[in-house]
């Protein structure tokens, strides 16, 4: 099962509002951040890379900026990546203890 978060962001005029962050987005990025590679984070998580590439995107997107630097080394988080990673922890150790009470 896959858990949507919905949230309500502030978004320019033009843009509408509203918008889902889902769980594979928030694992996505925690396992970038952790390890540093897009592409070990994608083998870790059991994806392709590029669809790890895109689910950091969409992340991107609904939150309006760059979580990530990427280069040949590897992903880098920027000053907003680091600000939100201890969120995204948090988001998903929710997430995980919602599961295991209706495992129960």
């Amino acid at each position: 099962m896959d858990w949507t978060l919905r949230v309500r962001l502030p978004r320019r005029p033009a843009e509408q509002t509203g918008g889902a962050m889902h769980e594979r987005e928030f694992r996505a990025f925690v396992s970038v951040a952790e390890i540093g590679r897009m592409d070990h984070a994608a083998r870790e998580l059991g994806y392709s890379q590029p669809a790890i590439s895109y689910q950091i995107k969409c992340l991107e997107q609904m939150l309006g900026t760059k979580l990530f630097t990427r280069d040949s080394n590897g992903a880098h988080l920027t000053r907003e990546g680091r600000m939100i990673l201890p969120s995204a922890k948090a988001v998903l150790t929710l997430i995980d203890s919602m599961k295991g009470v209706c495992a129960v």
